[in-house]
């Protein structure tokens, strides 16, 4: 299956016309498991200029599995995959980022997870703050909990409506088990801003009786 064609063929009578992203991530992940990070980065390339959108996520998939190893990948994420106009494509860019910070370590991350979220691109700064939705759930962030509410936190007035939407379901995610901590930060918010207002809204959900 090292062949391009043979294996864009072999995926397009596999991947049904309906979602499917238990098949997209499984394919993903056993390219990745059987091939070489540079054939990774490669057929990413390849798969990305399909016009069969779950194609394409497979392909999105193996540059986040590329990335610790070879920076274009993530540049190719972070710069070209942010653009694509499909939503469903922008879930797979936050899921491949998050596997991107699985592999390398979520505490060795934090650079380029701030990069990310000071990105002036929406969709790469809510491809961090979706993408390692349960924060809490993540080594690292598990026993630092803090740490992610402060990252989160600092993006409470996003001038993007989606952005603002995905921090405050994440800090709300994270109030489940940390509702002392994530209180205690919404405690300092101005609520007189309508974009922090409506963050605080979601995030303040399962704190507020």
């Amino acid at each position: 299956m090292d062949n391009i064609m043979e294996y864009i063929k072999y995926l397009e009578e596999l991947i049904p016309e309906k979602d499917s992203l238990k098949i997209v991530k499984s394919e993903a992940e056993k390219f990745y498991k059987t091939h070489s990070l540079d054939e990774c980065f490669r057929m990413g390339h390849e798969l990305y200029q399909s016009d069969n959108f779950q194609i394409q996520e497979v392909g999105v998939f193996l540059f986040g599995y590329a990335a610790h190893e070879n920076a274009d990948a993530l540049s190719f994420l972070k710069n070209i995959v942010s653009q694509n106009d499909s939503w469903k494509v922008q879930e797979i860019l936050a899921m491949a980022f998050d596997n991107h910070c699985k592999i390398i370590g979520y505490e060795t991350a934090l650079p380029v997870i701030q990069e990310w979220l000071n990105s002036d691109c929406a969709n790469v700064r809510r491809a961090v703050s979706e993408g390692l939705r349960v924060w809490t759930s993540r080594p690292y962030f598990k026993d630092n909990p803090q740490v992610a509410i402060k990252l989160l936190a600092a993006h409470k007035s996003d001038e993007s409506e989606y952005v603002r939407k995905s921090i405050g379901n994440a800090m709300r995610d994270i109030s489940k088990k940390h509702s002392t901590l994530v209180s205690a930060e919404l405690s300092t918010w101005d609520l007189s801003s309508k974009e922090i207002h409506q963050v605080y809204k979601l995030a303040s959900k399962f704190i507020e009786k």
